[in-house]
């Protein structure tokens, strides 16, 4: 039966592993606590491919406690009493030390099912998830848990795992196996962190090269490029990797930097997700810009417009251009601050009667109601304004827009003070 290069390899040791130096490097949190022996409840949260399953592997060997593996994709609650029913015999007189991957895909009774067991202590839960742990793991389960955050492994580290596969397979297959130049680094950087994937990109570029004799082969550039096609970006329409690329996108182009907009950008049109883009880029020109520069929420419109129209690949073009051009206008969030202070008041019950000269007058009897009897048109006075009560009586003083200090909102200012200070009030 054919076993996976990334399986046969797999590091038997902490020094052996690639990568979450943040977590495994000398005295950082996680090897400390392996190294003491006691282990505690623990969730390995991150992308595949990044050694959660390997790790658990060595924790379960320095412990001396009998491992049970399970996929929750697959496992039921009955495996879990299968489990359970080992305690106290003969086959598990440590304990047990539980790796389940992939835990989210388990319902909150199979979840609760192990409570009581890595509460005592009789049963210890290494768990693994590639989605946020704080979305699709109960609280009960959390606060019984460590939660550890396994980062993509950077490319440097990665393009060790190639150079280790390549030595591992040239000993096993007992020929010589080298790479072209530049080889490996493709690899390590077309296996988007996630290190399984690229030692078994490796065992396949070898699979598909032709000995030059019977005891050389040479993997070539070629060979790698035809192997690796697209890009191996991490995106997840559903998980976390969409929401992070999204937020890190508005965020770049709020903070005005159009250079991390436009990369983001690229890694959205990659994955193809257009209607993402075109919904944080319309939000953000609303939000981040607005009234800095009331124009651009038709102009980035018809940018939207256009990239839906024309599809990949032309839509990168006016895609682009609305990014950017998001980027370097000014900004200002007067607008979402004034309606989200107004939701505010109405939210907590302040509301009140709309004034009586407000209220609709376009029908018989309005006025023996006194609707719309003190009423001032403001055409009919100098730069069509004058003073009256707009709000209701409860709040009639509330202020939920203020000008910003921009050059558009302060020309607008601007030009109110001066109608106003020219017209005085004659009525509330």
């Amino acid at each position: 039966m054919f076993s996976p290069l990334a399986d046969r390899m797999r590091p038997k040791s902490l020094d052996d592993m690639v990568g979450q130096e943040h977590l495994l490097g000398p005295n950082k949190p996680l090897r400390n606590i392996i190294e003491s022996g006691e282990v505690p409840n623990m969730i390995f949260y991150g992308p595949s491919g990044v050694g959660k399953t390997t790790l658990a592997a060595i924790i379960a060997k320095r412990t001396d406690r009998r491992l049970h593996r399970l996929n929750a994709t697959t496992a039921s609650t009955s495996d879990i009493k299968d489990i359970v029913a080992e305690l106290d015999t003969l086959a598990a007189p440590n304990g047990i030390l539980l790796y389940l991957d992939e835990i989210q895909y388990f319902n909150k009774k199979q979840q609760q099912s192990l409570l009581e067991h890595i509460e005592n202590g009789r049963i210890t839960l290494i768990a693994s998830t590639t989605e946020n742990p704080y979305f699709y793991i109960y609280n009960a389960i959390l606060s019984r848990s460590n939660v550890f955050e396994f980062r993509p492994v950077k490319e440097a580290e990665a393009a060790k795992a190639v150079r280790r596969a390549i030595s591992f397979m040239s000993e096993e297959k007992g020929i010589g196996i080298s790479a072209q130049d530049g080889v490996v680094e493709h690899i390590a950087g077309a296996s988007g962190g996630d290190v399984r994937k690229a030692i078994n990109m490796t065992e396949t570029a070898l699979l598909s090269t032709i000995p030059t004799d019977d005891s050389i082969v040479c993997i070539s550039m070629e060979t790698v490029t035809a192997l690796s096609g697209k890009s191996a970006m991490r995106y997840d329409r559903d998980g976390d990797s969409h929401y992070d690329i999204l937020s890190a996108f508005q965020k770049s182009m709020r903070g005005s930097d159009a250079n991390a907009a436009i990369h983001y950008l690229a890694r959205l049109i990659e994955a193809g997700d257009l209607p993402s883009i075109c919904r944080r880029l319309m939000v953000c020109a609303a939000e981040d810009v607005g009234l800095a520069y009331p124009m651009i929420l038709p102009i980035v419109k018809s940018a939207v417009d256009a990239a839906l129209q024309v599809g990949l690949p032309e839509a990168r073009i006016p895609l682009a251009d609305a990014v950017i051009l998001v980027c370097t206008s000014p900004k200002s969030i007067s607008g979402i601050s004034a309606i989200d202070a107004a939701l505010e008041d109405i939210r907590k019950g302040g509301c009140g009667d709309i004034p009586a000269h407000l209220k609709d007058a376009h029908y018989e009897g309005a006025h023996k109601m006194g609707r719309g009897l003190t009423y001032l048109y403001p055409h009919s006075y100098p730069g069509h304004w004058i003073k009256q009560q707009y709000l209701p009586d409860e709040l009639s003083d509330r202020v939920y827009y203020e000008f910003s200090d921009n050059k558009t909102e302060q020309a607008a200012r601007a030009y109110w003070e001066a109608v106003k200070g020219q017209n005085p009030s004659t009525g509330k």
